[in-house]
């Protein structure tokens, strides 16, 4: 039976042709290899025809015209020309659409992205549905590549160097709004008449490439040799001061534009396909598109096997605070679902209403939203003193102080009120599940969920189970933390969980290095430049010297010394040292030093003596060793599931740097026998707190591997 294309053409009364792209059996339109010859077919027929009056490119799928190419056909390519080969087919192809002589419009509803994008610029028009599911961008930096397929020539010949340099550099995402604002699209209409304004677009135009009109200022830069040398010098400054130089792509973007800037459009495609190849076989980019592909996978997956979710339509919220604002705020805005808050002050419940508001407004006035959508987004919001309303929630979010007999007090509120399906999940961040759930009259619907701050950013959600937790909540849980736009990994309950616990170790040994006379600020910079995106000291500023104070002694309490933290850092909370919360902590929080410079009077009340001794290749392998060993053990504990998940929860929870891979994906790479060797050189000089996991122990005598 033959295969329906993806690719069809359709030609109009009115003598338009329309180009349907439709991939069969997917959710999302993908360019893949195999398209070719749907596409080289219609356009053989388009070139044929000499009655045309005009084409339309568009999407029979409703929010997505085409999200990209399907990146995992990079990995059946061995070699570097192998890959080139394919992005010179895909700029063959555009170039093809270029070229034709009628006018041909893109008519984008939905994702635009990547590949999508490329073929939306080979088009002489663009016109884009006002849809909220509708975005632009070209993300293929945040795998380690760059546009492959002409983005580095066109969208720079479309919208200027400076305009196009911040969007491919960051794989920026935009509106419609902001799309047509810089040029990219020539008008943005509503979806119910995208296909007859593309028509009209159509028969009332001429073939043509769209060229940037710039300024006479922008000129004398983007057209001169010395203003262009400006734009990238600054461009690759601006960029690398966040990248520390471990992302290759951002360099091989800026040269690839630059060539074909200096040199012509041709000369830059094959400059682009050449670095493309180049970047598609480094490490770092490897690393990154398996994070993409295990992210992927995760989306597919209940967190409960074959069971599925119950549905939820309402959520209650136990708690206003920073927390209980943003599970509010991810619940109305992003999953769409209406909560209820219940605090025991009033101004509790404002102070949870108000974070909704201000960061819908912030979107009103950057014109991401409309008015409309935020008065829509508020109604899903209400507040309560008591339980009132509670009784028809599915899903119970509670997010109050860390005291057990409250949240165990909580749990029979919730049973005597809600129904027997409702869930009673727990943000607790050091408590155990299992003693939040020990006097429930239902555990099995007990679990944790614990979100990290803030709540509105942080892409990870721990899902936390313990013993009686039953599959349905799991699926559930799960779900509902995707529709918040979270990516969940499922652990299993213990002190600390799977984040903090690997997280704790780290924190304390770069506490050890500060005491032991590292300046705080050669301790962080060692760590971003290994690729965390804060270091650890400030973090420890950001999250709270009092909150990291009170999950300290409960690791150490669960799994002993190697747990211990230095005893010294009791004088910081004595000196009501709290961090970033109360402006002060090992930063300056006035308003000029805004935490960007250490306070050196931490220094006296620590006792410490500085002296500088140590590389920032020491200190990061010094830091993150304990981080991969303690990663090792939760594996072993059956904390997490499989590596995947551990290696996400390291990304997406505390920034593990990306290109790496992650805990288990960088143990690999360094060889398990080689982290095992460092390990046990530290433990003789520094204690035991560095003896190697069993697990590690076993790997390295049988010569295996996590992946």
């Amino acid at each position: 039976m033959p295969t329906q294309p993806a690719f069809t053409l359709e030609v109009r009364d009115d003598l338009v042709a329309v180009l349907h792209i439709d991939v069969p059996g997917e959710s999302m339109n993908t360019l893949k290899m195999s398209f070719a010859d749907d596409v080289t077919r219609a356009l053989n027929q388009l070139e044929q025809r000499r009655d045309l009056k005009g084409l339309v490119l568009m999407s029979d799928k409703p929010g997505s015209f085409v999200a990209g190419a399907d990146i995992s056909m990079i990995d059946q390519f061995e070699t570097a020309a192998d890959t080139e080969s394919v992005a010179r087919q895909g700029q063959a192809m555009f170039d093809r659409i270029e070229q034709l002589q009628i006018p041909v419009v893109a008519a984008i509803d939905g994702v635009c992205l990547g590949g999508g994008l490329e073929l939306a610029m080979s088009c002489h028009y663009r016109i884009s549905s006002d849809s909220a599911k509708t975005i632009f961008g070209l993300p293929e930096v945040q795998l380690g590549l760059l546009p492959g397929s002409s983005g580095t020539q066109r969208l720079p010949r479309l919208i200027g160097l400076q305009a196009a340099l911040p969007i491919i550099l960051t794989g920026k995402q935009l509106r419609p709004a902001q799309a047509k604002k810089l040029g990219i699209v020539d008008d943005v209409v509503p979806a119910s008449i995208l296909l007859d304004a593309a028509v009209k677009l159509a028969l009332s135009s001429k073939p043509r490439v769209k060229k940037v009109r710039l300024s006479l200022l922008n000129k004398l830069l983007e057209r001169t040799p010395f203003g262009r040398s400006f734009i990238f010098n600054t461009a690759r400054k601006q960029a690398q001061a966040k990248a520390k130089g471990n992302y290759p792509a951002i360099d091989k973007i800026i040269d690839s534009i630059a060539y074909g800037a200096a040199n012509g459009f041709q000369a830059g495609l094959e400059y682009e396909a050449r670095a493309f190849a180049e970047l598609a076989m480094t490490p770092e980019s490897k690393q990154l598109r398996n994070i993409f592909f295990a992210t992927t996978d995760m989306k597919k997956e209940t967190g409960a096997g074959d069971v599925k979710p119950a549905k939820v339509e309402r959520v209650g919220i136990l708690g206003g605070g920073l927390m209980g604002g943003g599970i509010a705020f991810v619940t109305a805005a992003k999953a769409g679902i209406p909560a209820r808050i219940k605090d025991i002050r009033e101004q509790g419940i404002a102070h949870a209403l108000k974070y909704t508001y201000d960061l819908l407004n912030k979107k009103v006035k950057r014109r991401h939203m409309r008015r409309a959508e935020l008065e829509k987004t508020m109604l899903r919001l209400s507040g309560s003193l008591d339980y009132s309303g509670f009784e028809r929630a599915d899903v119970v979010i509670e997010a109050v102080f860390e005291d057990l007999a409250l949240k165990q007090q909580m749990v029979a509120d919730i049973e005597n009120v809600c129904g027997k399906h409702t869930i009673f999940a727990t943000n607790t961040s050091s408590l155990p599940i299992t003693d939040i759930a020990a006097k429930a009259a239902r555990p099995e619907n007990v679990i944790g969920l614990h979100y990290f701050s803030p709540v509105d950013k942080m892409p990870l959600a721990e899902i936390i189970t313990h013993a009686g937790t039953s599959p349905q909540t799991i699926a559930t849980t799960v779900a509902l933390a995707k529709r918040q736009g979270k990516t969940p990994i499922v652990v299993k309950d213990g002190a600390g969980f799977y984040v903090n616990r690997i997280l704790a170790p780290y924190m304390n040994e770069a506490a050890r290095l500060v005491l032991g006379g590292e300046p705080i600020e050669v301790v962080d910079k060692a760590m971003v430049k290994f690729g965390f995106p804060v270091g650890p000291m400030k973090l420890m500023d950001e999250v709270g010297i009092d909150v990291a104070a009170k999950v300290a002694p409960i690791l150490a309490n669960a799994f002993g010394d190697r747990f211990r933290a230095p005893e010294a850092f009791a004088k910081l909370l004595d000196d009501e040292r709290k961090g970033k919360k109360n402006g002060k902590g090992f930063y300056l929080y006035s308003a000029k030093a805004a935490g960007k410079k250490v306070d050196d009077s931490v220094y006296k009340l620590l006792g410490v003596e500085l002296n500088g001794q140590l590389a920032g290749a020491e200190i990061a392998q010094r830091t993150v060793l304990l981080m991969l060993n303690e990663a090792a053990y939760c594996l072993a504990d059956g904390i997490i599931r499989c590596p995947r998940d551990g290696d996400i929860g390291a990304i997406f929870g505390i920034g593990f740097p990306p290109f790496r891979g992650g805990p288990f994906r960088y143990m690999d790479a360094i060889g398990i026998s080689e982290v095992v060797a460092r390990l046990q050189a530290y433990a003789k000089v520094h204690g035991e707190r560095y003896t190697p996991a069993p697990l590690l122990l076993e790997y390295a005598a049988e010569n295996k591997t996590f992946y």
